[in-house]
């Protein structure tokens, strides 16, 4: 990848459309059913980019605030971070889109000096804004793919003899 700014600010800036439009389309049964006991549902996964997505600016501006910064790793099992369900689906897409516009607009600020920008990691350790805006895509795309498969369960148990073609994305 030739410039990680560029394509981070293309696949970031896709996440929100596509959560709206799932919230928007799909009724609150699917999005609130998890896949197998103990997996997040769609809307679990929606709620931890919320919450998320607050995490990766406070540590974007550890990056630039002072070299070799160090900042907490993150518990998504800790209280504070678990699911709210009193917020409905539609307050959650709205959030993490204002989130993320705020996100994108940061982002769009850095240049290529500063991937190389250090910090520190509370579990992990040494790391550079570069491999942390990797992170990011990633973790956007994770959790996407994570919710997507959770949705996928009910049409995957009625589809009779196609079922045998989704057996790689069966969450047991």
């Amino acid at each position: 990848m030739n410039n990680i700014l560029t394509t981070t600010l293309a696949l970031l800036k896709t996440t929100p459309d596509r959560w709206t439009r799932l919230v928007e389309a799909l009724p609150l049964e699917l999005l609130a059913a998890p896949p197998a006991p103990g997996h997040w549902s769609a809307l679990e996964c929606l709620h931890h980019i919320v919450a998320t997505e607050v995490v990766f600016i406070f540590r974007l501006n550890c990056f630039l605030e002072k070299e070799g910064q160090q900042f907490p790793a993150y518990d998504p099992d800790a209280p504070e971070n678990r699911y709210d369900p009193r917020k409905s689906a539609a307050e959650l897409a709205e959030t993490f889109t204002q989130r993320r516009a705020a996100s994108l607009e940061q982002i769009s600020r850095l240049s290529p000096p500063d991937l190389k920008r250090k910090a520190v990691h509370g579990q992990l350790g040494p790391v550079t804004l570069e491999e942390m805006m990797h992170e990011w895509v990633a973790h956007d795309l994770n959790h996407t793919i994570q919710a997507e498969r959770a949705l996928m369960q009910p049409f995957i148990a009625g589809c009779g003899p196609w079922q045998q073609y989704f057996t790689d994305h069966i969450v047991k």
